[in-house]
């Protein structure tokens, strides 16, 4: 139904800046909130960014708040991550995730409330 895809990954120095991407395909993407995970080894998945289907509101992890920023094109399918000022703990495995209900008024940080994930990529930031 829904395919994301990401890119865009690597390494960076800390106080640096990456931009990440999300190629979004499938008839309903349009209509559903998208959001960037990540994960650290031997730790849990957390929200980073989320924004809503319209691209009207976004919300932000506590930890990436003023230094982050989601972003969606609606007509090219893409949703994208701005990191800047990162820091050693940014480094982590970026997932993109698509909510598993259209049209959803609120953005939510739960992984069981997103359907969809793409298969990540890598982001390490050197001390």
């Amino acid at each position: 139904q829904v395919q994301l895809v990401e890119s865009g990954g690597g390494l960076v120095q800390a106080g640096g800046s990456l931009k990440i991407s999300c190629a979004a395909s499938g008839r309903t993407v349009s209509s559903i909130n998208l959001a960037w995970f990540r994960q650290a080894p031997g730790k849990e998945r957390t929200f980073v960014a989320g924004v809503t289907w319209s691209g009207s509101n976004s919300d932000y992890g506590d930890s990436v708040w003023g230094r982050f920023t989601i972003s969606r094109d609606n007509a090219e399918n893409m949703v994208y991550l701005q990191m800047n000022s990162l820091l050693p703990e940014d480094t982590a495995v970026y997932y993109c995730a698509g909510d598993r209900r259209a049209y959803r008024a609120v953005l939510v940080r739960s992984t069981t409330d997103y359907a969809y994930w793409g298969q990540g990529t890598q982001v390490t930031v050197s001390s």
